[in-house]
């Protein structure tokens, strides 16, 4: 990756199905960028209390201090004059304006990392993630190991009946699965 100064700002997009790694990879470079002394304020959605209220957390206990909003808005209540890198956990949560947030926030020169599900239980694209990954420079597409046959995963199976697209859980309703293993329940 090409790290570009004098005020260029970017999008970088982490995504995945769940299991990926897509939280962790986000955790790693918060962590190499506060090495470096680059300030840093990371957001999660409110919505997204699994492991913690405020800290974002990997499914393998990696954890970084976050602001949770319910607007993607609110990030721009929190910047600082210091502050050049934003990053963002769960994208898929938030509404569509997470795409004009990002956008603003890069032409305003801020590397903006973001991280989210690409694809619904059903495997179709999820919210707006298509749309933050086509305007984004960076792209990084994490793959899980299916639970049923070992192989590269890039799908969320859902393990339990419930219709509705958003269900924030882990281990307790959803698995890493591969295309041939994934189900539509």
């Amino acid at each position: 990756m090409n790290i570009i100064n004098q005020k260029t700002g970017w999008i970088e997009v982490i995504c995945g199905s769940m299991f990926s790694g897509k939280t962790e990879e986000l955790i790693r470079r918060i962590r190499r960028a506060e090495y470096a002394r680059q300030p840093v304020l990371v957001f999660k959605p409110a919505l997204d209390n699994r492991y913690d209220e405020n800290d974002i957390v990997s499914h393998s206990r990696m954890r970084a201090p976050s602001i949770p909003i319910t607007k993607p808005q609110e990030v721009f209540e929190y910047l600082k004059e210091d502050t050049k890198i934003v990053a963002i956990d769960e994208a898929q949560f938030f509404d569509p304006s997470i795409v004009d947030v990002c956008n603003q926030l890069a032409d305003k020169g801020f590397r903006v990392i973001v991280a989210g599900l690409d694809q619904d239980y059903t495997g179709k694209p999820f919210a707006s993630m298509p749309q933050l990954l086509a305007v984004a420079e960076y792209v990084t597409k994490n793959l899980a190991i299916c639970v049923k046959c070992g192989n590269p995963a890039n799908r969320t199976q859902r393990t339990v009946l419930q219709d509705e697209q958003i269900l924030v859980g882990s281990t307790e309703a959803y698995e890493a699965r591969c295309r041939n293993c994934h189900e539509v329940l």
